[in-house]
């Protein structure tokens, strides 16, 4: 017999709980302690699903975050005073832009502090697409209430969107090797996924046009996500963080004796 999965609002109060948490410390021990907690959260409860690899994506969105803002860090910025550790010549700018300076001298200092918030950044990244892999997007959707329905639509499409387009990018290219095309150049994909899309888009619509979405506002429930105990544990967890920072530790463990693990085929 399987358990029922957890609540999806639960995982997005505790995946928004620790990134505020995250925040109000302002420790990258405790950033990295928790977005390894949360990864192995994630690794052992996520389910075998396109949105399960929402989280992968978003350390590599984190990870490009972090290059970025060191670089912009490094040539455009206010100048810093500190030890320095190398110059870049220097771009003379129009009077009106008084303060900004592209290239110089680059101080240690400039660097951590561009780094540390390079690497904040990334990790509240990392915790809203941990909620993302271990949340169905339909279930959340059933349980968001009747008046932000339709802005709950777009934020599930939005959400779930890119780790569909990569599930269909991944079959039609093992569908063409597997019919002898070797060739792995993205023009070859690009009508092959087009044309997935539209279909998934007209089977979509003649889903909701059959169920008579949008025709009345009062909704029928089938399965109804109910709340229980761990749920309510998981979000008192989440909300003593916001109190205790340090708690976050706890918080982001103890999703893996609270949340029941999912079936993989």
């Amino acid at each position: 017999m399987t358990h029922r999965a957890l609540h999806p609002l639960a995982w997005w109060i505790w995946a928004g709980s620790l990134a505020i948490a995250l925040a109000k410390s302002n420790s990258l021990l405790l950033s990295a302690s928790v977005v390894g907690a949360v990864a192995i959260v994630v690794s052992k409860k996520s389910e075998n699903a396109p949105w399960a690899q929402s989280f992968r994506w978003a350390l590599t969105m984190g990870l490009w975050i972090v290059i970025i803002r060191i670089f912009v860090g490094i040539t455009i910025g206010v100048p810093t005073y500190g030890r320095a550790i190398f110059t870049l010549p220097v771009l003379t700018l129009p009077t009106w832009m008084v303060g900004i300076r592209v290239g110089g001298p680059v101080t240690f200092e400039r660097v951590s502090a561009t780094a540390h918030e390079g690497f904040m950044l990334a990790a509240i990244i990392a915790l809203l697409g941990a909620a993302s892999s271990l949340s169905s997007p339909h279930r959340l959707l059933r349980s968001i209430p009747i008046m932000v329905y339709e802005f709950g639509v777009a934020v599930v499409i939005a959400t779930s969107v890119l780790p569909q387009i990569v599930t269909s990018a991944g079959r039609i290219r093992q569908a063409q090797e597997l019919r002898g095309q070797t060739s792995t150049s993205w023009r070859r994909i690009a009508l092959p996924l087009l044309e997935d899309s539209l279909s998934r888009s007209l089977d979509l619509a003649a889903a909701m046009d059959s169920r008579g979405y949008g025709f009345s506002r009062k909704r029928s429930r089938y399965r109804p996500n109910s709340w229980t105990q761990r749920e309510f544990l998981l979000i008192a967890l989440g909300v003593i963080s916001l109190i205790y920072p340090l708690v976050s530790v706890v918080t982001a463990t103890s999703a893996l004796l609270l949340a029941p693990g999912q079936e993989r085929p």
